[in-house]
């Protein structure tokens, strides 16, 4: 009988500690830094809001469930796509999330959606979308929006024009195993920093007609190369 209890105790002990670990394992999100919604406008003498902008920078305004890194609790958060920062919210505040290497993949639960944190050594550095991965090769598409000041009106014939977010056209990224094939416009960009698949691509090009604007005919070329 003295053998059966302590049994049930030094279970009991594991199945309490495995609990609690289970409970510890999950880790809060770190301090982010402040957020702020305000831009200098030059043409109209000193700073605006994003209410105050026609358009906006987020392509979802709503913050949805995301999961920030490994072991971490899952957060609320949204893309600015103007700004190139995750915001989240916290204790009813929007904080900015630190681009760290442990918050470098932002797993978006709905619509499912990757952010990525790529050093891509020019001025897209920054947060990607993932479109396709694949085991040597994986496409990522940048979306920037620009902000367009306002225009006042030059004469008494024409109107002020107010300022505004213009979504840019999305910039395409093929990551490689020596690097980064940036913004190809051609056949020839990609054959260039693919030689050794030179005969390859080229009867795939030929079969394929591929537009280097048109994501789904990026999508078709990555998987190729992973074949």
């Amino acid at each position: 009988m003295k053998k059966l209890i302590t049994s049930i105790f030094v279970i009991s002990f594991f199945a309490l500690n495995a609990q609690t670990g289970m409970l510890m394992g999950k880790t809060d999100i770190a301090e982010g830094s402040a957020f702020s919604n305000r831009i200098r406008s030059e043409n109209s003498g000193g700073t605006l809001t994003y209410n105050d902008i026609i358009g906006s920078p987020y392509l979802n305004k709503m913050f949805v469930d995301a999961k920030i890194a490994e072991n971490y609790e899952k957060v609320y958060v949204r893309y600015n796509s103007y700004a190139d920062q995750v915001e989240f919210e916290r204790d009813g505040k929007t904080l900015v999330l630190p681009k760290e290497s442990k918050f470098s993949r932002i797993e978006i639960l709905s619509p499912k959606q990757t952010l990525v944190l790529l050093e891509t050594n020019d001025e897209f550095s920054g947060y990607f979308f993932e479109v396709v991965t694949g085991s040597k090769y994986t496409l990522y598409k940048k979306l920037k929006t620009k902000f367009v000041d306002a225009v006042p009106a030059n004469s008494s014939y024409t109107s002020d024009k107010p300022a505004n977010f213009k979504l840019l056209d999305p910039i395409y990224y093929i990551k490689t195993n020596n690097g980064f094939i940036k913004k190809p416009r051609n056949q020839k960009d990609v054959i260039a920093q693919l030689p050794e698949m030179k005969d390859s691509l080229a009867g795939f090009f030929k079969s394929n007609k591929i537009k280097f604007d048109r994501e789904e005919d990026l999508i078709k070329l990555v998987k190729f190369l992973n074949q």
